[in-house]
């Protein structure tokens, strides 16, 4: 006799645990109580034969089984929900809910008008944004749309190129004002840096070789932009952004202006939702809006005030 195949509802539970961190966080977030819940992960752990958490008076404590299975419940979460914007969206409707992924910078300060503007003109959508600088799995369906930055490898997607977002190197007037602008490259390494934390595959890729924008000289070290955009913004020291960014903000001031990086953009989607006339027109709305805006990011100051005085 076959034997049991646990259900979704106890992997939604295990996972709800393993998010919130203890029964009771996770029946809130379930609109369980936590005696059912209890029951949910018993039953798992008796369906797989084994143990997923440590009981102490402490609470539940994963093992190392539980975060090997993780990823996987993550994986059906995201098909769950993939299943059901497939189920309740009509092909031909401009209704329903599209799901997007981003990175943290553009998802917060570039796509947000963008979607507006969308929205503006087809009141029936609903957007999830789920932001990351971590590459999501569109042939998983973690997501319907993706904004890359890099040219995507799986086959299967419909991806479209977009344009080199440009991104120099800016720091608010108070800062300039108080340690004034650096002449060269070398100057770099006697001002306030902002930076990564831990420098990335992508990160060496994309640092030009010579320039001393590298850890040790950084006196703020952060893996998250937006932290590191907010320190710049705050006048703490000199950090990368996206010139597209520091244009809207008169207060930016962009210094040593030959360093510039390229950071190649695509708009992608899985071939299956071509047939879906909402996320289609999203998608081509966004891929428009990001080409305007690649565009304007490689246009110098300059060249934008004399193009809005004619």
């Amino acid at each position: 006799m076959a034997s049991k195949e646990p259900g979704w509802e106890l992997y939604r539970s295990f996972l709800a645990v393993m998010r919130e961190g203890s029964l009771s966080g996770a029946a809130r977030m379930l609109g369980m109580t936590q005696p059912s819940l209890g029951r949910h992960i018993r039953e798992l752990e008796e369906t797989l034969g084994v143990s997923l958490f440590a009981r102490s008076p402490q609470g539940l404590s994963p093992t190392e089984l539980a975060h090997a299975l993780l990823p996987h419940a993550q994986s059906m979460a995201s098909a769950s929900a993939a299943l059901r914007r497939a189920a309740t969206a009509r092909h031909d409707a401009m209704s329903g809910t599209v799901r997007i992924t981003a990175s943290e910078v553009i998802g917060v300060e570039v796509l947000p008008p963008m979607l507006a503007a969308f929205r503006e003109r087809h009141p029936g959508v609903v957007i999830e944004l789920s932001l990351s600088n971590q590459v999501q799995n569109l042939l998983r369906r973690d997501a319907d749309i993706a904004v890359r930055m890099g040219r995507p490898a799986q086959e299967a997607l419909v991806a479209r190129r977009v344009g080199n977002i440009a991104v120099g190197l800016y720091a608010h007037k108070r800062y300039l004002k108080a340690h004034g602008h650096p002449k060269t490259m070398a100057d770099l390494a006697s001002h306030v840096l902002i930076g990564f934390d831990r420098e990335t595959p992508y990160i060496r890729a994309m640092l030009p070789a010579g320039v001393p924008y590298a850890r040790e000289y950084f006196a703020l070290r952060t893996d998250n932009d937006l932290a590191a955009l907010a320190a710049m913004r705050a006048g703490y020291g000199i950090a990368g952004c996206q010139c597209g960014i520091a244009q809207r903000d008169p207060a930016l001031v962009r210094v040593l202006e030959s360093f510039q990086l390229s950071m190649e953009t695509w708009v992608v989607m899985h071939e299956d939702l071509r047939r879906s006339a909402l996320v289609r027109a999203l998608y081509d709305h966004l891929a428009a809006a990001l080409v305007e805006y690649a565009g304007l990011a490689a246009t110098p100051k300059a060249k934008l005030r004399a193009r809005a005085k004619r």
